[in-house]
């Protein structure tokens, strides 16, 4: 296998020998599946030092999510990139001890254990603390440390539910709808790495440079996305419902089929855009209607907007539609797919995806760092690794262990 810490070749838009802005810091990600990965993995797309600590046995849960190819999980490969990956049992006293050698190392733990759980394998804040002050320990539940929900399962779908995401997504003759893809989760995984920056700012300015715990649900963010539904209650007593593809606060905002099959989306957010598209649809006579003048007042015509639009763009390609709506500075995208996404110049030209090398399946494309940096950027320095495949070095290079000690723990399945 190739070093891992060489940085994968085509893998950012700058030079990969610039250190990210966490160079220098050590993150152990001991959470599975998918917001406290995620969490991790953006740390180490820009910079930092992640170890991946997996069950010895069952490993990380997302290497059987998702599609595969040739045996190998396709999301694990980017979900685990940047990340060094150690197999040790931590409800174990040996594997215990080794866990807090490191994080005695260790600037930041990931973790989405049930609350209670690494209290109970003597490996609670409290005592990391006291191994290391320092440390910064991201918590990720459900729905957070305390409260009547703390100790219940909590998955991504239930945040989705009830954060009144569900309950506001879909036809307003349906049911409520949940995403096709870990809303709540990614949502999560992007806040705890902003959470997780923020603990390591306030570490910097604290004299005595005092780490500390962030509890972190993935309920919050996503209720958070939803909007101020809780507010609009409380002050006015409405209850929001579903609308389908429009909002409540302007029209024409909806998606229209086009003359050669293909969906596109329209957003008027902007008074002075909803004209352009209304003139440039062949209606400027609604413009000078006194409800045209509001966003809330042409919501209450989505009817009549929307068979205007709709009309005129079922009669044109869509690449018709995109040139005309360009043309007249009005907002229109088409509605892609992933071979879209794959094909479209502007994502490639400014390399929102990446080819990168794996030393399993070749060039890979993968979404590339999240956010550009002009002086201290991220990048992709590998894929990601096999279970266990840097336990050796880091134990043993790093943490000090007898390789015949490592050889006796792996046979007993306390690593791997």
């Amino acid at each position: 296998m190739s070093d891992p810490t060489a940085p994968a070749e085509g893998s950012a838009d700058v030079p990969a020998a610039e250190p990210g802005p966490l160079h220098g810091l050590l993150v152990v990600d001991a959470s599975t599946i998918l917001a406290g990965p995620l969490c991790a993995q953006l740390l180490g797309d820009y910079g930092a030092d992640v170890i991946k600590i997996e069950h010895p046995v069952a490993g990380d849960g997302m290497r059987g999510h998702g599609h595969t190819k040739d045996g190998h999980s396709l999301w694990w490969k980017e979900i685990s990139r940047n990340k060094r990956t150690v197999g040790l049992s931590l409800s174990v006293p040996r594997g215990a001890k080794i866990f807090r050698s490191l994080i005695a190392r260790a600037d930041v733990l990931v973790e989405n254990f049930r609350p209670g759980t690494l209290e109970r394998w003597g490996l609670g804040p409290e005592e990391l603390h006291r191994v290391n002050p320092g440390l910064v320990i991201v918590r990720i539940t459900g729905f957070g440390q305390t409260g009547p929900y703390a100790g219940r399962a909590g998955f991504g779908t239930l945040a989705e539910a009830m954060s009144g995401f569900a309950h506001l997504t879909g036809a307003d003759d349906g049911p409520p709808t949940l995403p096709a893809f870990g809303l709540a989760d990614s949502l999560c995984g992007i806040a705890a790495s902003s959470a997780a920056a923020m603990a390591l700012f306030a570490r910097e300015r604290d004299p005595h440079r005092r780490g500390q715990v962030v509890d972190m649900s993935l309920l919050e963010p996503l209720m958070a996305a939803v909007g101020p539904s809780p507010t609009v209650y409380d002050q006015l007593g409405l209850v929001e419902r579903r609308h389908g593809n429009r909002s409540t606060n302007n029209a024409p905002r909806n998606t229209y089929l086009t003359s050669d099959g293909h969906w596109v989306a329209v957003s008027t957010s902007a008074q002075v855009i909803a004209e352009r598209v209304l003139r440039l649809v062949g209606h400027p006579e609604v413009i000078v209607e006194p409800w045209f003048a509001s966003g809330g007042g042409r919501a209450a015509h989505a009817d009549l907007l929307d068979g205007m639009v709709g009309e005129w763009i079922a009669a044109r390609t869509r690449g018709k539609v995109i040139e005309e709506f360009t043309a007249a500075g009005a907002a229109v995208a088409p509605v892609y797919d992933a071979r879209d996404i794959v094909e479209d110049e502007h994502i490639r030209e400014t390399r929102m995806i990446t080819e990168v090398a794996d030393d399993d399946l070749g060039p890979l494309l993968m979404h590339n760092v999240m956010w550009r940096m002009s002086r201290s950027p991220g990048s992709i320095r590998f894929t990601g690794r096999p279970l266990g495949a840097d336990t050796e070095s880091v134990l043993v290079d790093e943490l000090g262990l007898d390789p015949a000690e490592v050889a006796r723990l792996r046979e007993e399945r306390t690593v791997a």
